[in-house]
């Protein structure tokens, strides 16, 4: 939710002829996140968000654009791709694949409250229940192989001990893959920036361009692991009980899961203390960017592992 890619107003103005929204009346850069650019559009039929996509291919795009579909239609509140006039819900914009989605009400907010985190665990768990009637399938993108690949393009990097946290970690979850936990559709980046709330209640699911198949309690951990953590990295337990319960009310978590916890909550941080320690050192040329601070997931990490040394994250929900 960045913009890397500049769209003027008369480029804009030609390629919304592939649609049947009226006429354009405002286009406004979108200046947070990291990976893809993005816009508000304004047309005499109502607000829309723009994207052009600056990493995924074509061939890659119609998981996501039909997973919003399917989830919209299921009752998950998301974005639902707008279909142009030939039939397709995907574009091309200045060399970029490009698309329409509905805009939906409210705001994210910085300090989620006890209700807002049973809204987003029942969401969540709605999400993983309505995506198990969703056909395709999407590899992880950020999994053990890539874990591997950017971590060694990014150890060198680091002081002594950060090298040895990571070197550690990308080790142990190496050995340590999900594989026999409950799989399915995950949100995969469900972070507080991409939620929605309208007071107490919950707008909207954005930003499902992360989205793929893999281990649904991953996907808990990471919406924990932003939702649920204090300044200084360690979970903040009324929150997150109140955000476990809620999800659990909906698809309880197995033996399996409950076990698996502790360690699913410190490869849940790897991969954002990773994307963010790349994004830091690699960064991506663009407008109205900014890379997000690796240290917070660097944080984070190290209270997961405090925690689990000491047993005391083996929390009973």
């Amino acid at each position: 939710m960045s913009v890397f890619t500049t769209v003027t107003v008369e480029q804009l103005r030609l390629w919304l002829q592939n649609y049947s929204l009226g006429e354009l009346i405002d286009i406004k850069g979108i200046a947070s996140g990291i990976t893809n650019t993005n816009y508000f559009v304004t047309t005499t039929s109502g607000r829309y968000v723009l994207t052009l996509f600056e990493r995924n291919t074509a061939d890659e795009l119609p998981y996501f654009l039909d997973l919003m579909t399917h989830l919209s239609d299921h009752d998950i509140p998301c974005p639902h791709p707008v279909i142009r006039n030939d039939g397709a819900s995907l574009g091309e914009l200045n060399g970029k694949p490009a698309a329409l989605v509905s805009c939906l009400r409210g705001h994210s907010i910085e300090m989620p409250s006890i209700r807002q985190c049973e809204a987003v665990g029942e969401a969540i768990a709605r999400l993983h229940l309505a995506g198990a009637s969703f056909p395709a399938q999407m590899e992880n993108p950020r999994g053990r192989k890539w874990r591997s690949v950017t971590a060694a393009k990014v150890v060198a990097l680091l002081d002594a001990e950060d090298r040895a946290m990571l070197e550690n970690e990308v080790a142990l979850h190496a050995d340590l893959e999900p594989d026999g936990l409950p799989q399915g559709v995950i949100h995969a980046d469900l972070f507080r920036d991409n939620v929605l709330f309208d007071g107490d209640a919950l707008g909207g699911i954005i930003d499902f361009y992360y989205a793929c198949n893999d281990a649904l309690l991953y996907d808990l951990a990471i919406t924990v692991n932003d939702w649920c953590t204090t300044e200084e990295g360690g979970l903040d337990g009324a929150r997150l009980q109140a955000l476990v319960k809620a999800y659990q009310a909906i698809r309880p978590l197995t033996d399996a899961e409950h076990k698996a916890w502790p360690g699913m909550l410190r490869l849940a941080t790897l991969r954002f203390w990773l994307s963010r320690l790349y994004d830091m050192h690699f960064p991506q040329d663009g407008e109205l960017t900014y890379a997000k601070d690796p240290g917070h997931f660097r944080r984070i990490l190290a209270q997961h592992i405090k925690a689990q040394d000491a047993q005391t994250n083996l929390v009973h929900f």
